[in-house]
């Protein structure tokens, strides 16, 4: 059987960072499986904002025109069998360099229209290379749950987005961690980001 292949994507500016902790877990319960694991670290990454230029909406095939980190992340995305999105919160919701690759992930959605039948309105149509592939997201904030926290804004936007390109969101952990660090003594929490990645790890097609 051919390995699964996961990419977590990991929004924290902290090497260390409780997030980047709970993703490391996720890896470790894939590959316990034999699926092929890489990351993208975000905060290393020179990931320019989207400027709204629409030349991606050309055709499927045609990726965004800025030239920076984003090139080398576009195949690897499509070979995808799951991604995981891994973020702190931060000012109630997704980090920003989360927010600025997932404005970039637009490149890898086309969306156009059908003229309608008989004078019928316009049919609008999506087609994406991220369907068909699993999501998991894992979250931490530093309050005391999802909702004074904003997570619950993070995991609307990830539930959004799955839904859109038509792919399974097949799980979410989140918890409470402030200090850099921490969320390695919640065992729970850890467990429960490991079997999230041995969920990714299963066959997705």
């Amino acid at each position: 059987m051919t390995a699964r292949k996961i990419i977590i994507v990991e929004g924290s500016p902290r090497p260390s960072g409780n997030s980047t902790l709970l993703a490391r877990a996720v890896a470790s319960g894939a590959r316990s499986l034999g699926a092929e694991v890489e990351t993208l670290h975000l905060h290393k990454m020179d990931i320019r904002p989207c400027t709204a230029c629409d030349a991606c909406q050309e055709s499927l095939e045609k990726d965004c025109i800025i030239d920076d980190a984003m090139k080398d992340a576009y195949p690897r995305l499509r070979a995808a069998d799951a991604i995981l999105y891994a973020s702190p919160i931060y000012w109630f919701t997704v980090s920003g360099q989360i927010k600025l690759f997932m404005d970039r992930c637009y490149a890898l959605t086309f969306l156009g229209t059908l003229p309608g039948i008989d004078g019928s309105e316009p049919v609008e149509v999506v087609q994406t290379d991220l369907g068909g592939k699993k999501f998991g997201v894992v979250l931490s904030y530093g309050d005391v749950d999802p909702f004074t926290s904003g997570a619950v804004n993070a995991i609307r936007t990830f539930q959004d987005m799955a839904r859109f390109v038509g792919s399974e969101m097949t799980g979410l952990v989140y918890g409470s961690a402030l200090a850099a660090g921490e969320v390695a003594g919640n065992k729970a929490l850890m467990n429960q980001a490991y079997d999230l990645g041995r969920a990714l790890a299963t066959d997705v097609r």
